[in-house]
């Protein structure tokens, strides 16, 4: 299996070549490939790039007979609605198959007697599994980072389908067997939460399965190639349990956050049978949404072309509720797709039902998750939080292959949200799970506990900043007077608060020589400009950009402001005035490019230095408070870096000025002055006094811990 990694990509790169060499000489490919990528935009992504859909191709070719032969399927290719649309695309090429592949065709065969030897069909599909996630690892790292390329581990399935249908029952007095229960997977992946559901249907009324099968099963999937594992699994499930086969027509090729978008007039998903599909699961009234959405909060350097997509309707009702009623001052993580997949299952449930996800567990207690909460406990009757931690990132003595249940970085939870409109209460209820057991441990417990119905449950109890968690520090935070608002309330001290600057190009944006940094930067303008003209003569739509652009890291670093400006045909230049100095690091000086479009966020700097005079006579508080540093608090008078502490932070200036360098005014609010007068008593107390006791209080060794 290892070897069959990493032959991959090498084959990968040929396929590639070849899908080049026919879009540019077979007219065949080129009007078979160009009517199936018109369709893939309208199902998947408006922006998608052709390249995304070359890889489409690649890895129905490499993995089709995988799937083909394990599931004992020859006629798949013809079956299965959107490998018949792929196929017609594959045969207009001029080039033999079994020519092509037969540098696989050992690893094919190993892989196949290796299934073989499985007899157990959930040994198969764990084994199919392990391909899939080799196959992604070797062929698109990038792609299984945006998709989260890690499929649920049996024992949380089972736990969370069993635990819907203790609720089911207990809230509603219905079972997931019942005519009238429509369940929903959104992401699907390789089908383990239908499959288990079905399962438990036949466990509970098998003569309900078909009706189920055909009827209010629905589960959508993004990726081609496991949506085609899913479609497989879920029809030798419905088989296993009735001995007929039965294409599962619940299934859908699509993107399912493009689903809360608005309705496009002639808008198909991929083919006539698969938009069909797509319209049924619009149209049905959903009473269960289970799954595992993807967790990404984003791609952390541009020039990876792996951006979370935006979706401008679900985008817009994650702000107007969670991003709206948050207090903090950082909302970057309610941009993570598990954030907009919660409320896109909040949206999409009917009057009464269940939300069951196993997602990343930031926003039980995360500060920036404070609106998510509020909106949570106002959306349903009953929470269930039970908490699997291993946050690595959070705690170091974790592993995220020893401790974490997905073996990645960020903490997990299983979370069963009940709207039930008969219920005259609500309640929050957390468990959570031993900080140091090994995942094994939790998948034992989750074995053995079965559902949640036995569960020893801590009542939350929602306070001030809708915190769930009894954290008797955490309310006594509540009542310490702040530092900053975002808000515009007046009880604050500071008015403004800003991150540092984030420039998403440090090595060419930084240097501790100015005439190095100089010639570094108008290197890149000079390249960006070739680019730009490029780009112009190209003539191309906006969502292009990504797949037009060079990534050439040796001569550029992409940012999305950047892109934009090539959009917009801006002309860059050099300015010497804006080379500035700034604390890059802990007392680590240098000389910083600061400008409006190599910068990609200079956010209030402008404004708090807005030229070298202020740098002068401007003091600025950066406070670091991380999991992964120590506490910190440093004094300068420089444009810091966003990591000026070793990690983001935030900086409270002395002055705001206007962006000209006019109309100096102290940052300091009135309602502080007035506070610290009628409290100490002592009229001649200044808004210096105040700035300097703030910066003294932050050093001390108590406000520390």
């Amino acid at each position: 299996m290892t070897e069959f990694k990493l032959r991959i990509p090498e084959i990968a790169e040929r396929a590639e070549e070849l899908i080049h060499k026919e879009r540019k000489g077979n007219k065949a490919f080129i009007e078979s490939f160009d009517a199936f990528y018109t369709l893939c935009k309208q199902a998947i992504n408006p922006g998608l790039s052709a390249q995304a859909v070359e890889k489409m191709l690649i890895q129905h070719l490499l993995t089709e007979r995988i799937f083909r032969r394990v599931f004992h399927a020859e006629e798949f290719r013809s079956r299965n609605v959107i490998a018949a649309e792929i196929e017609k695309v594959i045969q207009s090429m001029a080039f033999s198959r079994d020519t092509f592949l037969s540098g696989l065709d050992r690893f094919y065969k190993a892989i196949e007697r290796a299934a073989d030897d499985k007899d157990d069909y959930s040994e198969k599909q764990a084994f199919l599994n392990n391909v899939y996630e080799r196959f992604f690892q070797g062929y698109s790292p990038k792609e299984a980072d945006t998709h989260g390329i890690v499929y649920t581990p049996q024992p949380i399935v089972d736990f969370m389908v069993r635990s819907v249908e203790d609720i089911l029952q207990k809230e509603f007095g219905k079972s997931l067997a019942d005519k009238g229960v429509h369940i929903l997977d959104p992401f699907v992946g390789t089908g383990n939460f239908i499959t288990r559901v079905m399962r438990q249907i036949a466990e509970t009324k098998k003569s309900a399965l078909p009706w189920k099968y055909e009827h209010e099963l629905h589960c959508n999937e993004i990726m081609l190639l496991p949506y085609y594992i899913a479609s497989m699994n879920i029809e030798h499930e419905y088989n296993e349990h009735t001995g007929e086969y039965k294409p599962f027509d619940g299934i859908c090729l699509v993107d399912t956050f493009e689903l809360a978008e608005a309705e496009q007039g002639g808008f198909e998903f991929m083919s006539a049978e698969n938009t069909a599909r797509v319209k049924k699961q619009k149209e049905a009234p959903i009473t269960v949404v289970i799954g595992n959405p993807p967790y990404n909060a984003g791609q952390s350097d541009e020039d990876e072309n792996n951006r979370n997509r935006p979706y401008p309707e679900l985008d817009k009702r994650v702000a107007k509720t969670y991003v709206k009623d948050s207090h903090a001052t950082l909302r970057n993580s309610l941009s993570d797709p598990y954030v907009k997949a919660i409320r896109f299952a909040t949206d999409r449930l009917g009057e009464d039902g269940i939300v069951a996800f196993v997602t990343n567990n930031s926003f039980v207690d995360g500060l920036s998750f404070d609106g998510m909460r509020q909106h949570l406990a106002a959306d349903f009757s009953s929470i269930y939080v039970i908490d699997l931690g291993g946050n690595v990132r959070a705690n170091p003595k974790l592993s995220g292959t020893t401790h974490n249940v997905f073996g990645i970085q960020v903490g997990v939870s299983i979370n069963i949200f009940v709207r039930n409109r008969t219920s005259k209460s609500h309640s929050i209820k957390y468990l959570v799970l031993d900080t140091y057991w090994t995942k094994e441990q939790k998948y034992k417990y989750l074995s053995t506990v079965e559902s949640i119905r036995d569960l020893d449950f801590q009542f939350a109890e929602p306070s001030k900043g809708s915190r769930w968690l009894n954290d008797p520090s955490a309310k006594a935070f509540e009542e310490y007077v702040r530092l900053a608002t975002t808000d515009g309330l007046d009880d604050s001290i500071f008015e403004t608060i800003s991150n540092g600057v984030k420039t998403n190009r440090d090595c060419w944006a930084y240097n501790f020589n100015a005439a190095q940094l100089k010639q570094s930067i108008c290197k890149l303008i000079d390249f960006y400009n070739s680019e730009r003209e490029r780009w112009t003569r190209a003539r191309l739509l906006p969502e292009e950009v990504d797949a037009f652009v060079s990534t050439d890291g040796k001569r550029i670093s992409w940012s999305a402001g950047l892109k934009s400006s090539l959009i917009r045909n801006t002309v860059i230049e050099f300015q010497p005035r804006n080379i500035r100095r700034s604390q890059y690091r802990p007392f680590t000086n240098q000389f910083l490019y600061f400008d409006n479009y190599l910068t990609e966020r200079r956010l209030k700097f402008p404004r708090i230095y807005p030229n070298a005079k202020a740098e002068q006579e401007n003091p600025t508080i950066a406070i670091t408070g991380h999991s992964q540093v120590p506490f910190s608090a440093q004094a300068m008078r420089l444009i810091p870096c966003i990591d000026v502490g070793g990690r983001p932070g935030q900086c409270l200036p002395f002055y705001i000025y206007d962006a000209d360098g006019s109309n100096r005014r102290e940052n300091i609010t009135d309602w502080a002055l007035s506070e610290f007068r009628t409290h100490y008593k002592d009229k001649n107390i200044t808004k210096w006094d105040i700035f300097h006791y703030v910066y003294a209080l932050l050093h001390h060794p108590e406000y520390r811990e």
